[in-house]
């Protein structure tokens, strides 16, 4: 083979080489091509079947009302938002933009029974128009500072449950777990204290509750009140973390101060005292956690009284309760996160309901002698 000849042969093996490097090339490029178009495909599908999905009702089958609160001056935004958290529609961007394409506006704020079988036109003109909800069958209006046992009995007055069937069911393993699954960080492991007298003394919001059905299940009546505390425990998210306290702790805390207060005291100074004690390792010694150890009612605590053998009286045990002694509101949950910067490690209630504090047990004696002398 000449020279010439052996030269042509290596530009033909080159030139098949590139050859067949161009239709690998070809092949990849066809093949990326064919995977992006799928996927796009499949992006535009999606995003269209979940687009549909989301302009339908959430549950044709479902007409349970739900009540939803407009507060006023709401957004069309935080108006989806809240639609979605009570679960009306499906996605709250998509009846955002679906509000924005029609053009509508208008909307009126507050209280409106809606349900999951409305479309979003119903949903529309109902919130437009102003339509709130129908009248209530009963209401149930629980006081601050309220026990269990005295909640339960409100609820038997207003339903047509027993009050013991209230707390059997407040009592009932299944349904605290069950209120546990729907609200874990406001219900937890600690409700299942071996000390604790009641798992959900503490968690029923005092407020008012409105009912639309003659007998609804208790479940029905119960958790509404649970859900509320855990929404306002949810306002206070990041100070109990700031604050390295439990939502356990905190209502625990709101509860004491609740029950010591009157009408004309300063709750931040009474939450003083009482972490003013937990810092020097002293016990609260709050006549309240006695009371509800001895299960009564008394106007006073007389000594006797202070030696009951419970991990409720703070007399004997130092620390907070095991749990809750009442509901607290929420003028006492503020107290409970900003207590006053004080040195108090006393104070006393004045028949007038005014509460002095001292900072020595000598000068809280002096204030007994003079205050509650032939009381």
């Amino acid at each position: 083979m000449t020279e010439v000849d052996s030269k042509k042969e290596m530009l033909m093996k080159k030139l098949l080489e590139k050859h067949q490097e161009a239709k690998i090339i070809r092949k990849i490029v066809l093949t990326v091509f064919t995977i992006f178009a799928v996927l796009f495909t499949g992006i535009i599908g999606g995003g269209y079947l979940y687009i549909k999905s989301a302009l339908k009702p959430v549950n044709p089958d479902n007409t349970k009302p739900i009540n939803v609160s407009i507060p006023i001056g709401s957004s069309v935004s935080t108006i989806a938002r809240i639609l979605e958290k009570n679960e009306i529609i499906k996605d709250d961007k998509v009846f955002k933009y679906y509000v924005k394409f029609k053009n509508e506006s208008g909307f009126q704020a507050g209280d409106y029974q809606l349900n999951q079988t409305m479309t979003l036109d119903e949903i529309i003109e109902s919130l437009k128009s102003g339509k709130v909800m129908q009248e209530a069958v009963f209401k149930v209006t629980i006081p601050e500072g309220n026990q269990l046992s005295q909640i339960a009995a409100i609820i038997a007055k207003h339903s047509p449950y027993t009050k013991q069937e209230v707390m059997n069911r407040l009592s009932d393993k299944e349904f605290i777990n069950k209120m546990k699954q729907l609200y874990p960080e406001t219900i937890t492991d600690e409700v299942f204290h071996k000390n604790i007298k009641y798992p959900l003394e503490g968690y029923l919001y005092p407020a008012t509750y409105s009912f639309y059905e003659e007998k609804p299940s208790l479940d029905d009546i119960l958790e509404p009140m649970i859900k509320k505390t855990d929404e306002v425990l949810k306002e206070y998210q990041q100070q109990l973390e700031e604050n390295n306290m439990t939502a356990h702790q905190f209502l625990t805390m709101a509860s004491l101060i609740e029950e010591e207060a009157t009408e004309k005291v300063d709750r931040e100074k009474i939450a003083s005292v009482f972490y003013n004690r937990l810092d020097k390792n002293m016990p609260l010694q709050t006549d309240p956690t006695v009371l509800y150890a001895l299960g009564e009612h008394k106007d006073r605590v007389l000594y006797e009284d202070l030696e009951v053998d419970s991990p409720y009286n703070t007399y004997k045990v130092k620390g907070l309760p095991p749990g809750p002694i009442a509901n607290a509101g929420k003028m006492s949950m503020e107290a409970a996160l900003n207590p006053a910067n004080t040195d108090y490690f006393y104070f006393l209630a004045k028949p007038n309901g005014e509460v002095v504090f001292t900072k020595t047990l000598e000068e809280h004696n002096k204030a007994k002698q003079k205050y509650l002398t032939n009381q």
